[in-house]
């Protein structure tokens, strides 16, 4: 085996100290691309919560200034050419969802929109656009589930390949003095510090973020129902 943290590797750490950078330094090859993978994915699970942050921030900004035009009293015809035929966001995207399809069924000549047929494609359309903007929401927030959980068993892996590598080359010094022995060993629990780090705020993270996701989730579905339901007393009074 690959002797890669042998003794001049040790006795360097031991001269220079136990900063990050002198562990990441003279740690092995393979402990250094443990640890090059796991700060990668710190790099990405923080990407990605900035970028959810910012998103769903927006989108309840939008949804509430969509909502508080909607229950404005203006035409919903209007509204439909205003935002709904080309939704920039997701609460727009139901609301055109139903609105289009509502719209599309009128047109049919002899149609009687209070049939049950109308009101079903109606509430399929909502229930469609709900799962797909849902969807667009939530892309990338499962890879958060799956680096929480990795990420502290790949730092393990560093930790316990530079181990075993520290105590072959300590066995080679023939000296077990606390000074030869640190420095391996900082080196190899080093990775499992990384891998720590990149997990707690994934796994924190994933979970905040699929909470704020499903509560939006049920606002879409809290006003396609509503929505559905004028629009389902408005076919009747024109029947």
């Amino acid at each position: 085996m690959d002797q890669a943290v042998n003794s001049s590797a040790l006795g360097a750490v031991a001269a220079s100290g136990l900063s990050p950078l002198d562990l990441f330094l003279h740690a092995s090859i393979v402990v250094k691309l443990v640890m090059l993978g796991l700060l990668g994915s710190s790099a990405f699970v923080w990407a990605v919560i900035i970028e959810k942050i910012i998103l769903m921030r927006r989108v309840n900004r939008e949804a509430t200034a969509f909502e508080d035009k909607f229950w404005s009293g203006g035409s919903l015809d209007d509204l439909y050419d205003s935002d709904g035929a080309k939704p920039l966001h997701p609460m727009a995207a139901v609301f055109g969802a139903a609105m289009g399809e509502w719209r599309r069924s009128a047109r049919i000549p002899g149609v009687d929109l209070a049939r049950g047929g109308v009101r079903d494609r109606v509430d399929r359309a909502i229930n469609i656009t709900i799962v797909r903007e849902t969807e667009r929401l939530s892309r990338r927030v499962t890879a958060l589930a799956t680096i929480g959980p990795v990420a502290p068993f790949v730092g393990l892996f560093g930790t316990v390949w530079g181990i075993m590598h520290a105590f072959g080359s300590i066995a080679a010094m023939h000296n077990t003095n606390l000074s030869v022995v640190a420095p391996g060993i900082s080196e190899a629990l080093f990775a499992t510090a990384i891998g720590l780090v990149t997990a707690i705020p994934a796994y924190v993270a994933y979970n905040l973020i699929s909470g704020a996701i499903d509560h939006f989730a049920e606002r879409m579905e809290a006003f396609g129902t509503e929505f559905a339901a004028i629009l389902s007393r408005q076919s009747e009074e024109r029947s």
